[in-house]
């Protein structure tokens, strides 16, 4: 397969590097940055280089286009790449709003492209020994679950696009909340919200406290989103799912972790953990899987 990278970033070169891993020949990237391009190409010997991604996702010879650029832009590059008549890989969260993602969906299906988005935790060795349980064996209808990502000290790229409203969307929701909230629908099998009570709080970013190490830092760039969000949803199955997710709080370690309850057993992430009833007694168990990465499926 032949594929292009748009956006050479952090996360960027972590495609390339597994793209590469797997077999797959990276042929062009593209970023507005030309020191970034210089290094793909001295570390990832990626030949064909653009600071336009027109250029990129025009070339006859692609199979595929990574979209690793910042979050306002996925919606159109991504729907343009598939009217190019590329299958996409774009980064999370798909896009800004919900007509965004919608329009993405339908370019995907209008052109004939695949479209996934880069949401990892679903392809996990845990994950994914959870997911196999509850279609063999199953835990019943799922009623109540709750899902973090609590970090103590990781605001990304202070300054910079993540933490600039009209770019990034928001904070550690899009940017983290969106995996926890995933894993715990996908384990679910519940998709469909009926209403959310929500809130979202800013008590580090606007003092310049909690910052991490991803991402380039902007000095003097402004904090306009949330470092911590928690949501109440209801799910039009019945179903209620509670959701906490922070770049920076006062706990002890960071943690992430999901759990589901089903009337007949109940689920635990990270670390494939089964718990049911039989007679009365509260069985745990363990689900065995081979380790691995969440970036390479195997």
């Amino acid at each position: 397969m032949r594929v292009g990278v748009i956006g050479c970033g952090s996360i960027g070169k972590i495609h390339i590097r597994n793209l590469k891993r797997i077999g797959a020949e990276v042929v062009a990237a593209c970023d507005i940055d030309e020191k970034e391009l210089k290094y793909v190409k001295s570390e990832f010997g990626v030949e064909h280089l653009y600071t336009d991604y027109h250029d990129l996702i025009a070339r006859s010879d692609l199979d595929a286009v990574v979209v690793a650029t910042p979050n306002y832009l996925h919606h159109e590059m991504t729907v343009n790449a598939l009217k190019e008549g590329k299958h996409v890989l774009c980064e999370k969260p798909p896009a800004i709003t919900a007509r965004q993602v919608k329009e993405m969906y339908e370019a995907s299906r209008k052109y004939g492209r695949a479209l996934l988005i880069g949401l990892t935790m679903r392809f996990r060795a845990d994950s994914r020994a959870l997911k196999e349980y509850v279609e063999k064996v199953g835990i019943g209808k799922s009623y109540y679950a709750k899902a973090g990502i609590l970090r103590r000290a990781g605001i990304p790229g202070y300054g910079s696009w993540f933490t600039r409203k009209a770019e990034a969307g928001a904070g550690p929701l899009y940017d983290i909340g969106v995996h926890a909230l995933d894993l715990t629908l996908w384990l679910m099998n519940d998709f469909e919200a009926e209403e959310a009570y929500a809130s979202t709080y800013a008590k580090f970013g606007p003092k310049g406290k909690g910052l991490g190490d991803w991402g380039k830092p902007v000095p003097g760039g402004p904090f306009e989103v949330e470092d911590l969000a928690v949501a109440f949803i209801k799910m039009k199955s019945g179903a209620t799912v509670y959701l906490e997710v922070s770049w920076a709080s006062h706990v002890r370690e960071g943690i992430i972790y999901v759990n589901v309850l089903g009337e007949e057993g109940g689920l635990e992430f990270p670390g494939a953990k089964v718990y049911c009833g039989e007679g009365g007694v509260t069985v745990g168990e363990r689900l065995r899987y081979r380790e691995g990465g969440p970036y390479i499926g195997g």
